[in-house]
């Protein structure tokens, strides 16, 4: 999957907002090349919320593990929650830490190097082995995003 395929497959949810900052905008230079994804029906960035998914194309501060400055590379960034997580990785995000997986593999589903505790799931450069399970835990993550959104109504 490219970066712009998964765009696409998002924003094609009903109420996704995909946020794609880019230089000149009002977003950090940090920011810029990656993806954020919303559920906003009213097309606005939410305040107060964090995205149901990212995809990022750099390392962050903090967030190395992944090796994202090779060239090519990026991590789609999922909050799957609690059984997603589960049942991909067969242990509960508390125990996100307790693994043996190289965050730096490509096309294989990891406890995200920083938020798996969160919930959080990866997959860098999802391909052959994982583009299947990558769109039905972004489904997932988009469920529970609107769901979340409709109890706050």
């Amino acid at each position: 999957m490219t970066i712009e395929e998964i765009i696409g497959f998002v924003s094609g949810l009903d109420g996704v907002l995909a946020l794609t900052p880019a230089p000149g905008d009002e977003w950090p230079e940090l920011s810029w090349g990656d993806a954020f994804f919303y559920y906003s029906p009213d097309g606005v960035v939410p305040t107060n919320v964090q995205p149901f998914a990212t995809i990022v194309t750099k390392n962050y501060p903090g967030d190395e593990a992944s090796r994202l400055d090779r060239p090519g590379t990026f991590r789609v960034n999922i909050h799957a929650g609690k059984e997603a997580f589960v049942r991909e990785l067969g242990r509960t995000p508390r125990e996100a830490a307790e693994t043996d997986i190289d965050p730096g593999v490509a096309d294989t589903v990891i406890a995200h190097p920083v938020y798996g505790t969160a919930g959080w799931l990866a997959v860098l450069n999802p391909a052959a082995e994982t583009e299947t399970v990558t769109r039905e835990l972004l489904e997932t993550a988009y469920r529970r995003a609107r769901a979340r959104y409709e109890k706050r109504g």
